[in-house]
């Protein structure tokens, strides 16, 4: 089992910026890899961004690219998602999860955190 618990997000405008951190019980975060997603009102949940086990290989949602970096580290046992020159679209909920493998289908998560609001104003 391994229980997933986000932080960091909150209001900001146009063009700021904002850390997500999620935060892994248990100790087999190593055998994870994880990935964010979000979901807007309305919207179903997509993709934002993914690393490995490692943290060595990562894969973003083309939305994202250049403007948000997923890290990890292990010995925290804690996921992060900088996001810079954040745009109103980006308003959603953010979510963590884990799983075994890569994949960019949220059905593909084993484990899920409760998730963190993140609004853009213009």
């Amino acid at each position: 089992q391994v229980q997933l618990v986000e932080s960091g997000g909150g209001l900001v405008q146009a063009g700021g910026s904002l850390r997500l951190s999620c935060a892994a019980s248990g100790r087999t975060f190593t055998s994870y890899a994880m990935a964010w997603f979000r979901q807007a009102p309305g919207k179903e949940r997509e993709f934002v961004a993914y690393a490995n086990w490692s943290g060595s290989s990562t894969y973003y949602a083309d939305f994202v690219k250049g403007r948000f970096t997923i890290s990890r580290d292990n010995a925290k046992n804690t996921v992060y998602l900088q996001m810079n020159s954040l745009k109103p679209e980006d308003t959603a909920i953010y979510y963590c999860a884990a799983s075994r493998y890569y994949s960019r289908s949220y059905s593909s998560y084993d484990y899920w955190g409760q998730g963190t609001q993140v609004t853009v104003s213009s």
